[in-house]
């Protein structure tokens, strides 16, 4: 579908990614599903063409383009098919080096963004443990100040990346646990390499995304320098909060593109396939579900896309990122499970892309916020919106 915002510079970039995509990533994403992790030369190669750092400073070797450029990119991520696959690029991309990015300082950006942005060094996001989620207040693993040293202890899980990542941007925290008038107290951003004595990973196996090398995280008095703080001390709760809109709208444009795949393919399982002489795709009632996903998905990426409007504009546009997310994840399930239902056998097949799709989508519809969480955090917002003035005598 046309729209305003991509311009013939974003199209061309498209047809470049595609390109690169179904040469050298979707013949082989199947195995790397097996191996549960991405090569590292295909993050090298990412890196080298300048992939891994679209939105970050060029200070830090980034490309500082607009935030379509990166719609694109992630759009055509979706486009693979592989949940795993756009798992890792994106919490490597758009979560982990985001918070370098945008607060950590100029060493951190030497000595670990910049490399990231290259493809030489794999990071991973650190928040959930095995028992806490999304109510960060829950959040345990401290990080004790011992001279110009944090001590870092404690249980990280669901870590993407987190079985080949260099280094983690790790939830820590540093004060009291508490609830402020702002939010969860206490928490810091703190950058920890994996390499560091203490440090142990255990890979978690996942119903999909299995090439995001997952994985559960303890550390054991594990000695930081303090310099490796993002941000400022006990500020990680703000941070996190602005980085979560863009991870949600980034999830969003991720499901988007997963769910026209899944379309694209099922709608030529259907002209391909005939029940009782007649091909499937002349059947009336598969035919009306079909226009039913495609008319929800047109209307998800205006959505989407008006959210990244907003976005790019200077806004933090919250309660839109959370319907953003919402929608695209939801959809890209619903049209998994019309893809599988509808392909019959075929699609039960554990091979088959219909059943990979329908393993994938489920996850986005938990990271990042859950659905339940959205709907709370947009029917709550509604709620308590200011009343509109009555209108006058008279009028409707």
């Amino acid at each position: 579908m046309r729209s305003p915002h991509f311009t013939l510079e974003h199209e061309t970039f498209r047809a470049e990614v595609r390109a690169f995509l179904a040469a050298e990533v979707t013949p082989h994403a199947a195995r790397w599903d097996e191996e549960g992790s991405v090569p590292t030369r295909v993050w090298k190669s990412l890196g080298q063409r300048g992939w891994l750092g679209l939105a970050h400073p060029e200070e830090a070797g980034g490309g500082a383009r607009d935030l379509f450029t990166s719609v694109v990119f992630l759009e055509e991520l979706g486009r693979t098919g592989f949940g795993g696959l756009r798992a890792a690029v994106s919490v490597h991309a758009y979560m982990a080096t985001h918070y370098l990015a945008r607060f950590g300082g100029p060493e951190l950006m030497r000595t670990h963004l910049a490399p990231a942005v290259r493809g030489d060094r794999i990071s991973a996001l650190a928040i959930t443990e095995p028992g806490a989620g999304s109510d960060l207040s829950g959040l345990s693993v401290t990080a004790e100040r011992v001279g110009d040293l944090l001590v870092v202890d404690g249980v990280k899980s669901m870590v993407s990346n987190g079985m080949t990542a260099d280094f983690l941007v790790v939830a820590v925290r540093t004060g009291p646990a508490g609830r402020g008038p702002r939010g969860a107290t206490g928490l810091s951003l703190l950058v920890v390499d994996t390499d560091l004595p203490g440090v142990t990973r255990v890979q978690q196996r996942t119903l999909g995304w299995r090439s995001a090398g997952t994985a559960a995280i303890t550390f054991r008095a594990v000695r930081v320098p303090a310099d490796r703080v993002v941000g400022r001390l006990d500020h990680g709760f703000y941070y996190l909060m602005r980085g979560l809109q863009l991870e949600r709208l980034v999830a969003a444009v991720l499901a988007v593109g997963g769910a026209e795949r899944a379309l694209d393919d099922l709608c030529a399982f259907l002209r391909k396939r005939s029940a009782a002489g007649t091909a499937l795709a002349e059947r009336q009632a598969l035919v009306h579900q079909i226009a039913d996903l495609s008319t929800d998905l047109a209307a998800t990426r205006q959505l989407i896309y008006h959210t990244a409007w907003l976005y790019e504009n200077g806004e933090l546009p919250a309660v839109e990122c959370s319907m953003a997310k919402l929608r695209a994840t939801e959809l890209a399930c619903r049209v998994a499970d019309t893809s599988l239902q509808f392909q019959g056998s075929h699609g039960y097949l554990e091979e088959s892309s219909a059943a990979r799709g329908h393993r994938d989508a489920r996850a986005a519809t938990i990271a990042a916020g859950p659905s339940e969480v959205l709907r709370d955090l947009i029917g709550r917002a509604r709620l308590n919106r200011p009343d509109t003035p009555a209108s006058p005598a008279g009028e409707a």
